[in-house]
């Protein structure tokens, strides 16, 4: 677990580094690890809660959260993260929503990664109805399998060109805590998890340690969109291996 143990505190020093929790790169680092799938998902959501909280707190004090912007979203996926979450699903059934899951999360990084840096946009209004279904889906997909959310409502917040860049990276940092929150919520109400869940405690040390360091120095030596581009290789890589294990 030493390994994996330094691989999860890199990770959270470059997303901390831009205010996001690296959720689906700690999943992708599990799945290569071959922690056991039930616990996949807590482990994940417990170190974004880690890295995103103290992003999300200096944003709330910058002023760049827009909560007009996030809180349909908020609305839809609250609830539907603990549901998700509260699942119990078969190593099968989890492991094909995973590979899904993490096939999509991984081309959405790379369509994000050509999104970050454009300044002068037009901003839609979009429907709230609209918006809590999104965020509903979302909800219910992250706390099945052990995200945050971000990975995909920042890409879709961007092409629907909803907000601001600043406005979009900030609001999903306070999408991906709440959420994620709701998700361990959900999750501690499945014995097995509760169990075993103080087992993987150096994990969540050293995303706390690389959390603070990402944070507070906002180290920059790698730009937003090549973090986008790297994670989004990484993560496709890792489930097409998945997939061929379940195929083969």
């Amino acid at each position: 677990m030493i390994i994996l143990t330094i691989f999860f505190f890199i990770t959270a020093i470059l997303y901390a580094s831009i205010g996001f929790g690296g959720g689906s790169t700690y999943l992708a680092l599990m799945l290569i690890w071959e922690i056991p799938y039930y616990i996949f998902p807590i482990i994940a959501l417990f170190c974004n809660i880690i890295v995103v909280s103290g992003n999300s707190i200096n944003f709330i004090r910058s002023g760049n959260i827009n909560l007009k912007l996030i809180l349909p979203y908020l609305v839809g996926s609250v609830p539907f993260a603990f549901i998700g979450a509260s699942i119990s699903l078969e190593k099968e059934i989890f492991e094909i929503l995973l590979f899904l899951v993490l096939i999509i999360a991984g081309f959405f990084l790379l369509l994000e990664s050509n999104t970050f840096n454009k300044k002068d946009l037009k901003i839609n209004s979009i429907s709230t109805i609209f918006s809590i279904f999104i965020g509903s889906l979302i909800g219910f997909v992250s706390g099945l399998v052990g995200i945050g959310g971000g990975i995909f409502l920042s890409p879709i917040l961007f092409l629907l060109k909803a907000g601001y860049p600043k406005h979009i990276t900030s609001s999903a940092s306070l999408f991906i805590l709440i959420n994620s929150i709701f998700g361990v919520a959900g999750q501690l109400t499945k014995e097995i998890v509760l169990n075993e869940f103080l087992n993987y405690w150096p994990l969540f040390l050293a995303v706390l340690i690389g959390g603070q360091i990402g944070n507070y120095l906002n180290i920059k030596f790698l730009s937003n969109k090549a973090l986008a581009l790297l994670t989004s290789l990484l993560i496709i890589f890792v489930a097409i291996r998945m997939g061929l294990r379940i195929l083969f």
